[in-house]
């Protein structure tokens, strides 16, 4: 079975879809352990980071994550965006669940690590490993915030929005047809989005925009101590929220980009302005 994968090039494409979102959690779920985590252990609290190096941290995750897994698989890292991909590029729909299992293995796998470095400051700054902490590795609506009444359905029009942005600026960065960035920078201008989409959008639930981001790291969190890692702070069931939303999110993205540019695009590249057309053979 394994020799038939490899032939079929399908586990080259798994292991890095796999390792691509291994190193988006990594950078992700740890930079938000330095902050809650670490900044809990100062006095007075905080120092160690704000909402802006988490963004750019989750930013940066993917885009080393992209480089990482580019070549072989195409660096989906998100079943939102394998989903769409299949319902609008032709992406095989046999490839959508192995992809989306090997993404949320990879995702759970990194929240082990981060759990484990991070095992001594998350026992210090939360004894009980309660919400304090568990939004190190999951999110929830308001970002734990009792204050601010965010509650499920909220959250997942938050999702579906967020998502949403999310693939149609992917379609749009990696449309040949359209005007994509040259010199293999597609993945860095990828990252700046999920910079831009933390910081306008991150209040109402965090910004998973990512199913496996959300429930790996989730399962894992809730396997190492963290008991009510299913729930929200309102003792309501959530995790489906950040599953749900952004897969209806990125299609909904990626069609509203083919309404309004793919179908627009010439069927192929003209020839830049100024240059002498290449005589017909």
């Amino acid at each position: 079975m394994a020799e038939r994968l490899k032939r079929s090039g399908l586990l080259g494409e798994l292991s890095a879809e796999f390792a691509g979102t291994l190193i988006l959690i990594l950078f992700g779920c740890g930079v938000v352990a330095q902050v809650i985590a670490g900044g809990a252990l100062t006095d007075p609290p905080g120092g160690l980071g704000d909402h802006d190096s988490i963004a750019w941290a989750w930013g940066l995750g993917v885009t080393l994550g992209v480089y990482v897994a580019a070549r072989l698989s195409g660096a989906h890292i998100n079943p939102a965006v394998t989903l769409a991909l299949a319902v609008f590029k032709g992406f095989s729909w046999r490839k959508v669940i192995p992809y989306t299992l090997a993404q949320t293995a990879g995702a759970f796998v990194a929240a082990l690590l981060v759990r484990w470095n991070y095992t001594e400051a998350l026992a210090k700054a939360d004894p009980g490993h309660t919400l304090k902490t568990q939004f190190v590795f999951s999110t929830l609506p308001a970002n734990g915030n009792t204050g601010l009444p965010v509650h499920e359905w909220g959250a997942f029009r938050d999702q579906v929005i967020g998502t949403a942005i999310l693939l149609l600026l992917i379609m749009a960065l990696t449309d040949l047809l359209n005007d994509p960035p040259k010199a293999n920078l597609a993945p860095f201008v990828i990252g700046l989005v999920v910079v831009a989409i933390g910081m306008a959008f991150g209040t109402n639930a965090g910004y998973a925009i990512n199913p496996a981001r959300d429930f790996g790291p989730r399962l894992a969190s809730f396997i190492t101590g963290y008991d009510d890692a299913w729930r929200d702070q309102y003792g309501n069931f959530y995790f489906w929220v950040p599953i749900v939303g952004p897969l209806v999110g990125g299609v909904l993205g990626a069609g509203l980009y083919k309404v309004f540019i793919g179908r627009f695009l010439p069927a192929a590249e003209p020839e830049p302005p100024g240059r002498v057309p290449a005589p017909e053979e």
